[in-house]
C-alpha cells in the first residue's frame, strides 16, 4: 500500500507570541555582521561635520555608509536597487535598523557627502587590517587598469582636431587679408598687418571687421563676400568654444562631452585584447596579499606618468614610505627611478626591453650596439669595436611631457672613413654619433641587478598573482566594468567603495577558508569512532 504524503504545516496567518527579531534571522558569521563590526570601529567625525544643523532630521551617515559598502560587497551598484534591497532583503533591513532611505538620498550620500572624505575612511580600514596582520604596508605591488566611464562613447573632443580647426581659420584669414593687401597696393598705402599667430576670438573679430570696411565699396568676387559673412558669423564663436575645450583638455589629447573628466582610452574588450576607444579612467592600485592598500585615478592613458603621484598619495595617506615597490615595464622611466631613489624605496620595476635583453642573443652579442661599447668613465670616452675613440662633442637637455629634464650626451668617432667594419657599424654619411643618458644607464643597471636577484625574482613572480588577481576579481567576479557616476571626484569615491568592498570580501573569504581548514584538520585528527560514517 502506498504511504500517504505528509507536509509540513503551512499557515501564513499564524501569529507569534513574541514579535520576531531581525537579529535572530541573521547568522552569526554572515558577511553583513563583519561589515557592521568594522564600520562601527571607524571614525567618521569628518563626515558627520559636513551636515548642517536645522531643518528636518537626516539619516545617520554611519547607517548610510554601512548600507552603501554592503551593497557594493553584494555587487549592487544602482541606487534604485539598493533602495529596493532596503525594503526586501532581511540583511539590509537589519543593517539599516529598518531605515528606508530612497534612491535620491543614497545617491546624494554616495556622490556628494562622501566626496573628499571616503579616502580617509578607506585608509582607516586598511590600517585596521594591517593591525590584524592580514596585509603589510611595507611591500607594495602596483599596476593599472582602465575602467569605462559613464559617458557616451561617440561624443568626443580631440585636441588634434581643435589644433587643425584653428590652423584652418588662420590660413583662411590670411587668404582674406591678401585681398586687403591688393586694395592697399592699388591705393599705394601700407596696411597694418594683424598678428595671425594669436588666434583670439576678439582679434579675429576685429580683423574680419577691418577686412569688411576695406572691401566695402570694392568690386570683389561674390565667393569672397560669402566667405567674409561666414567668417563674421562663425569664427569668433568657434574660437571661443575651442578656448573652453582646450581649458578642459589640459595636457590630455581628448575628452568626452558627456563626462569631460573622462579621457578616450583603448579598452581590452575580449580575450584577444581587441578593443575600441572608449571614455574611461586609468585606475592605479597598490596591493599586498591581494588587499588594496591604495588607489588613485588618472586621466592619462599611459601608466608611466602615474607612479610618482600614486606613491606620494600612499605616503600622504599613511605617513610612511614603503620599503619595496614592484611594478611591470610600463612604469620603468628615468623620472620614476629617480623619484623612488630619492624616497629610498627599493624598486623592483622593469624597464622597456628588460626581457628582450635577457632572451635576445643578438643584443648581447652585437659589438656595435651602444650598450656594448666600452666606456672610459675617467676620460668620458667611448671606444668602437675597432678601438677608435669616440669623444664627447657636447650635450643637450630634453624635457618629457611631465616637465622632467633629461641630460643627453653625444659622442662622435674620430674617423670612420676606410674602416672595414663601417658597413656593420653604422650607415650614416659621416662619422658615427651616439647619444647616451648616463643617469638612465646607471638607474637601469641598478634596476637590472635588483630584478635578477633572488629577492627580485620572487617579487616579480608575486606581482602577477597579487595585483592582477585583484583587477580580475573587480571586473569579472564583482562585474564592475563601467562607472555609475560621472566626474573625477565622484568616480574616485565610487572606485574607493569598490576597493573597500573587495578588501572586506577578501577578509571574509580568508576567515571562512581558515575556519574550513580548522574543521578539516580537526576532523582528520579525531579518532574514527567520533566521525560519522556518513
Amino acid at each position: 500500500m502506498k504511504a500517504k504524503a505528509v507536509f509540513k504545516t503551512y499557515d501564513q496567518s499564524q501569529l507569534s507570541l513574541l514579535p520576531p527579531s531581525y537579529d535572530d534571522l541573521v547568522p552569526t558569521n554572515h558577511p553583513v555582521r563583519i561589515v557592521n563590526t568594522i564600520i562601527d570601529q571607524i571614525d567618521i567625525s569628518a563626515l558627520e561635520r559636513s551636515y548642517k544643523g536645522g531643518g528636518t532630521s537626516s539619516y545617520h551617515p554611519r547607517m548610510l555608509l554601512k548600507v552603501t559598502i554592503y551593497a557594493y560587497l553584494r555587487n549592487i551598484y544602482s541606487s534604485r536597487k539598493i533602495e529596493q534591497a532596503l525594503h526586501e532583503n532581511i540583511h539590509f533591513l537589519w543593517l539599516s535598523g529598518q531605515s528606508k532611505p530612497d534612491h535620491n538620498t543614497i545617491n546624494d550620500f554616495r556622490g556628494k557627502r562622501l566626496k573628499g572624505k571616503f579616502k580617509n575612511i578607506f585608509n582607516q580600514v586598511v590600517l585596521l587590517l594591517a593591525d590584524q596582520g592580514v596585509l603589510s604596508l611595507k611591500d607594495l605591488f602596483v599596476d593599472g587598469t582602465k575602467i569605462e566611464a559613464n559617458a557616451n562613447r561617440y561624443t568626443f573632443v580631440w585636441g588634434k582636431s581643435i589644433k587643425t580647426s584653428k590652423e584652418r581659420i588662420k590660413k583662411q584669414l590670411k587668404e582674406l587679408w591678401s585681398y586687403v593687401e591688393k586694395v592697399y597696393a592699388e591705393e599705394q598705402m601700407l596696411p597694418n598687418e594683424p598678428d595671425f599667430d594669436a588666434i583670439d576670438p576678439d582679434e579675429v573679430a576685429k580683423t574680419i571687421e577691418t577686412i569688411n570696411e576695406v572691401l566695402k565699396d570694392k568690386g570683389i568676387d561674390k565667393k569672397v563676400k560669402q566667405k567674409l559673412n561666414y567668417a563674421k558669423k562663425h569664427w569668433p564663436g568657434n574660437l571661443e568654444k575651442y578656448q573652453k575645450q582646450e581649458a578642459i583638455l589640459g595636457k590630455r589629447n581628448s575628452f568626452s562631452k558627456t563626462d569631460p573628466d573622462a579621457t578616450f582610452m583603448r579598452m581590452k574588450d575580449d580575450y584577444m585584447q581587441n578593443g575600441q576607444l572608449k571614455p574611461g579612467y586609468n585606475l592605479q592600485a597598490s596591493t599586498n596579499n591581494q588587499f588594496i592598500t591604495n588607489y588613485t585615478l588618472a586621466q592619462t592613458t599611459a601608466d608611466t606618468t602615474t607612479l610618482k603621484d600614486h606613491l606620494q598619495d600612499h605616503i600622504d595617506s599613511y605617513t610612511q614610505t614603503p620599503d619595496t615597490l614592484t611594478a611591470d615595464a610600463g612604469y620603468g622611466s628615468e623620472e620614476n627611478y629617480t623619484d623612488l631613489e630619492e624616497k629610498q624605496v627599493t624598486a623592483f620595476v622593469k624597464y622597456n626591453y628588460f626581457h628582450k635583453e635577457q632572451r635576445d642573443k643578438k643584443h648581447k652579442e652585437n659589438p656595435f650596439h651602444p650598450d656594448n661599447l666600452f666606456y672610459n668613465e675617467e676620460e668620458d670616452t667611448y671606444y668602437c669595436p675597432i678601438g677608435q675613440a669616440m669623444n664627447n662633442i657636447g650635450s643637450y637637455q630634453s624635457e618629457t611631457k611631465t616637465s622632467f629634464k633629461q641630460q643627453i650626451h653625444r659622442y662622435q668617432a674620430t674617423n670612420c672613413k676606410g674602416c672595414p667594419l663601417r658597413g656593420s657599424c653604422h650607415k650614416a654619411t659621416g662619422n658615427r654619433i651616439i647619444e647616451r643618458n648616463h643617469n638612465l644607464i646607471r638607474l637601469k643597471a641598478q634596476a637590472r641587478s635588483l630584478l635578477l636577484s633572488e629577492e627580485g625574482i620572487a617579487h616579480r613572480k608575486r606581482r602577477c598573482w597579487d595585483v592582477e588577481a585583484v583587477f580580475g576579481n573587480i571586473k569579472q567576479n564583482m562585474g564592475f566594468k563601467r562607472f555609475m557616476l560621472r566626474g573625477m571626484d565622484k568616480v574616485t569615491t565610487e572606485i574607493g567603495l569598490i576597493a573597500m568592498a573587495h578588501n572586506l570580501k577578501k577578509k571574509i573569504w580568508d576567515s571562512l577558508k581558515r575556519l574550513s581548514h580548522i574543521f578539516f584538520f580537526t576532523r582528520n585528527n579525531l579518532p574514527k569512532r567520533y566521525i560519522s560514517k556518513q
